[in-house]
């Protein structure tokens, strides 16, 4: 496997410093990323940077007051000065999804691991070059999402592999929601080439599914886009009116290697719904699995006639947005692969964009790219990094 699943790392790397992060992207979800680097002690922020300076000025603020390892953030003006600077050696890539391949390719280019916000990518070219890239330097690349590494997919995951619902047969996932405009101030992205409910929303129960089922040969469906505008709900911009540029309703039918179909629904036209999230149906019983958005949720397995809760069995307790670039950290250290794989993330891009081709064509298409399924997360505790635990890295002295 190359650089960017197992990795074939640079030499000089010295066990037991945290390894250093640079920012690009200040944006809404950057908060709960700085929230969960505040508390691992295998990662620290060293510099941030942002389009708008003042967002930039303000993250780089509240990770000093978060954290007592943080003091000291740099504010760059630019991405390429923030990766050229000697105490970065990973870019956390929070940029909207139309730049998320070209800021990850310039990481790579700059001699940094990059771990970013899912998608991968918005084409598949861009997601190959982003591993032939990662390959040939060297170095590690990680997507979201990681919620599939807590206690609920991770716990749901054990119940199927322990045989507790017999062999997998089918399963559902649905997401159905009246759209992002509700309550994000800038949703016009959501909306645009790149955008949609499927491949907003879909990685993450794409990605469980994968853990779960293991990757996807085979996929069939149809969508729709039913209003040719939409209105902001909320924030300095609310009421103004933009253009619907994607398919707002997909459903889909997903074959896996191992035979089981899985139903997919994906919506943004959705008023309100009482669909389950996740379940997964086998020979011997059904499993309920909790939002794949969520790192936490109950797990229910039915068999002989009732719905019982399942304890947590596995998965990282405590975990949040920032774990897979944790993970990773620590896979460095370990020498294994680590689970937030862009090879991973790769597949689940095609899955969604054969999708879409399969929407087009009004056919079945095959599935071009195939993963491994992840590594299992075994039952952590929240502070998995701490010392003597598998620290972080640092690449440069």
């Amino acid at each position: 496997m190359g650089a960017a699943g197992a990795g074939t790392d640079r030499e000089g790397t010295t066990v037991g410093e945290p390894l250093r992060i640079g920012l690009v992207g200040a944006g809404k979800i950057s908060g709960a990323y700085l929230d969960t680097l505040a508390r691992l002690p295998g990662l620290r922020l060293t510099a941030v940077t942002d389009l708008n300076r003042a967002r930039a000025e303000a993250a780089a603020k509240t990770a000093e007051a978060s954290s007592e390892t943080a003091k000291g953030v740099a504010v760059a003006a630019s991405a390429g000065e923030l990766m050229a600077r000697e105490d970065v050696d990973a870019v956390l890539n929070l940029t909207i999804p139309a730049a998320h391949a070209e800021v990850a390719l310039a990481a790579l280019a700059a001699g940094r691991h990059v771990y970013g916000e899912k998608p991968l990518s918005g084409t598949r070219e861009e997601a190959d070059a982003i591993l032939v890239g990662a390959g040939r330097a060297g170095l590690r690349v990680g997507c979201a999402p990681d919620t599939v590494l807590g206690p609920g997919t991770q716990t749901a995951r054990r119940a199927v592999d322990d045989g507790l619902i017999g062999t997998p047969v089918a399963a559902t996932a649905f997401m159905a929601t009246a759209g992002p405009e509700v309550w994000h101030p800038d949703p016009e992205f959501y909306y645009r080439p790149g955008g949609g409910p499927l491949l907003d929303m879909g990685p993450y129960y794409l990605s469980a599914l994968v853990h779960l089922l293991g990757p996807v040969v085979r996929v069939t469906g149809a969508a729709s886009r039913p209003r040719a505008q939409r209105s902001i709900g909320s924030g300095p911009r609310a009421g103004g009116r933009f253009a619907v540029e994607v398919d707002t309703h997909v459903t889909g039918v997903l074959e896996h290697r191992g035979g089981a179909l899985t139903t997919l629904l994906m919506s943004f036209d959705v008023h309100a719904a009482r669909l389950p999230r996740i379940e997964v149906h086998g020979s011997e019983g059904s499993l309920s699995v909790p939002d794949p958005n969520t790192f936490d949720g109950p797990v229910e397995l039915w068999r002989g006639g009732t719905w019982e809760p399942l304890a947590p069995s596995a998965g990282y307790l405590g975990s949040a947005r920032g774990y897979g670039l944790a993970d990773m950290a620590r896979a460095l250290v370990e020498g294994r692969p680590h689970r937030t794989s862009a090879e991973l993330a790769r597949h689940v891009l095609d899955v969604m964009l054969t999708l879409l081709d399969a929407v087009r064509e009004r056919i079945s298409l095959p599935v071009g790219t195939t993963c491994s399924r992840p590594e299992p997360v075994p039952f952590a505790d929240e502070l998995f990094m701490s010392a003597g635990h598998g620290q972080g890295v640092s690449d440069r002295s």
